[in-house]
């Protein structure tokens, strides 16, 4: 039985709904065990001290029943849903909706789980994913004593055009964990059932999308890339049905659910709903508790701090589409309501790593017209922040609209500057010459014309040696300069690679070699490489989906596993034809 939710929800908080002395701790409410005689000792927060840290840990190792989680810092400061039976419908006023998880009818199995997102971000020892508690906490079967699930209301522009309410929905938010460090991270369920904001949704997600979200937001972490976190992924035997490719054929599926965690799951369409629907008041207090939260440089009482925060938000968000940039990365839905507030990667869906080179490059069969191509994103990032600038608007006043426009028009140069930084980096290039950004629109015009793998091409000129440029002596296994070197214009790109390498100070071809395989991946997360995977699991066999995790943790390692799986080797051939969706 879950506990009685007769409790008042006016106003801005759910005191009344968490028993007193156990906020801080974690005991099952969905009737697995009895609460405990006494109250839980105290969990590590940021102000403990190292004793009280290691007592901590070692309290986790031995279990989650003394692991600290709580929702109540999302749920204060804003009034709540008032009505908490879950259906779907138009929700107003509020920030987040009270609804629990709908756990699975079948055997559930846990596929894999991210140990440094277990051990160095939830404090927890590896060994937790061997007790049942965790597959029911992972799985949605039971909901941690002290938390309280939310599935939060949002809106946005989706391809262009304003939606109205989207919202969570097939995602639950059952918990914020501040762990030893003081970092504060949200947890949240993804396909683990229906929300007021399911729209005709089931609220699964398959596994087929979620070993694809799983893998790719941890590639995309040991890629530097900042990125929302994966900590375990489940699969199920329920039945769960799509269309994958929209076209009428309709097929079973097994519903999976992945634990994901973010800083702050909050994103433009956050604000976006708000200003849509007049609540201005609600706006205004979702802002401030954001950047009270995750803007700490600026003041509290800063007349101008939602025009820093703006400004902030431009210039992280110019720089996080620079570095998917310079690792292939096509997110492949760019939607108002999948772009981050903290400007980081969120809402993996059809994303595509490139294959050979093409700025036309479409990972999502449902974008037809290629609005979200590769080489449009940049600007797709101007048109969210420009949405997002709109919902500021009836918070600014004359003075700040026209400074946030300036700022807006300063994007483009942040989000160059920022790109060429990162593709100098990648061709070895230190200091700075006029010639740079010619040479590195000359290599991208020889990749495109010759359809040389990008993430390989790069890596490559990082394994090469100078001398073998110069004498265009390319080993065979360098099969991607091979493909560039069939180009008319490859010897006069390499005369003008070598000259300007030579003008780099204090370098050597060592050091320039270790700098560019520092930066330039060997493995990414290639769609046929998922694919791949995806077609195992659904037989049960998830050794792929193992080695694909260990794999992508050390991109930038050349590994015997990776090397013998075909990794850094040229798609198959079945991959030519793959297709990815919206479907999920």
């Amino acid at each position: 039985m879950r506990p009685s939710r007769r409790a008042s929800v006016e106003g801005g908080g759910l005191s009344g709904l968490l028993l007193p002395g156990v906020l801080g701790c974690l005991v099952w409410v969905c009737g697995a065990r009895s609460p405990p005689d006494a109250a839980c000792p105290a969990v590590p927060g940021r102000n403990a001290s190292r004793l009280e840290r290691s007592c901590g840990r070692e309290r986790a190792a031995a279990g989650i029943g003394v692991w600290g989680l709580g929702t109540g810092s999302l749920l204060d400061p804003f009034p709540i849903d008032p009505i908490q039976e879950n259906y779907v419908r138009n929700v107003r006023n509020c920030i987040f909706s009270i609804v629990y998880p709908t756990p699975f009818k079948s055997r559930v199995l846990l596929v894999a789980v991210s140990e440094e997102v277990i051990e160095d971000i939830l404090d927890l020892h590896i060994s937790v994913k061997e007790t049942s508690d965790f597959l029911q906490f992972v799985s949605g079967e039971k909901v941690l004593h002290g938390s309280v699930p939310l599935a939060h209301r949002y809106g946005g522009h989706q391809f262009g055009s304003w939606a109205g309410q989207l919202g969570d929905g097939r995602a639950h938010l059952v918990g914020v964990y501040t762990n030893r460090r003081g970092e504060r991270w949200e947890l949240q369920l993804k396909g683990s059932g229906k929300t007021p904001y399911s729209r005709n949704g089931d609220g699964r997600a398959v596994l087929r999308s979620s070993v694809r979200e799983f893998l790719c937001s941890e590639a995309m972490h040991y890629l530097g890339i900042p990125t929302s976190r994966a900590a375990s992924l489940v699969v199920s035997d329920d039945d769960v049905w799509r269309d994958q490719f929209y076209n009428g054929n309709i097929k079973k599926e097994r519903g999976a659910i992945v634990l994901r965690l973010a800083k702050s799951w909050f994103r433009i369409g956050s604000l976006e709903i708000l200003a849509h629907s007049g609540e201005l008041d609600l706006l205004r207090r979702l802002l401030d508790f954001i950047i009270q939260e995750h803007f700490p440089s600026i003041a509290p009482n800063d007349s101008d701090g939602y025009l820093e925060f703006f400004s902030t938000v431009v210039s992280e968000t110019a720089g996080l589409i620079a570095l998917w940039m310079s690792v292939g990365f096509a997110h492949g839905v760019c939607n108002t309501d999948n772009f981050s507030l903290l400007s980081i990667t969120i809402d993996y869906g059809p994303f595509g790593f490139m294959d050979s080179y093409d700025p036309n490059f479409v990972p999502n069969t449902s974008d037809d017209e290629g609005r979200y191509k590769i080489g449009n994103q940049a600007n797709v990032g101007l048109f969210n922040l420009n949405k997002l600038l709109q919902a500021l608007k009836p918070l600014l006043d004359p003075r700040q609209k026209q400074l946030a426009s300036q700022v807006l028009e300063e994007y483009g140069q942040a989000y160059y500057v920022r790109f060429t930084e990162l593709f100098k980096r990648k061709l070895g290039l230190l200091g700075a010459s006029e010639d740079d950004n010619y040479l590195i629109a000359f290599l991208f015009r020889l990749m495109e014309d010759t359809k040389a793998d990008f993430t390989m091409t790069f890596r490559q000129l990082s394994e090469i040696t100078a001398d073998q440029l110069r004498e265009l002596h390319i080993p065979e296994e360098f099969w991607a300069l091979w493909d560039l070197g069939k180009h008319g214009l490859f010897s006069e790109w390499v005369a003008m690679y070598l000259s300007r390498l030579d003008g780099n100070k204090d370098d050597s071809d060592v050091k320039r070699r270790r700098r560019m395989m520092a930066v330039n991946p060997r493995y990414v997360l290639r769609n046929w490489m998922a694919e791949s995977a995806v077609q195992k699991a659904n037989l049960d066999d998830f050794s792929e989906v193992q080695l694909l995790q260990q794999v992508l943790q050390r991109p930038f390692q050349k590994q015997q596993a990776a090397e013998k799986a075909g990794y850094a080797l040229r798609a198959p051939a079945w991959a030519r034809d793959l297709k990815v969706s919206c479907s999920s």
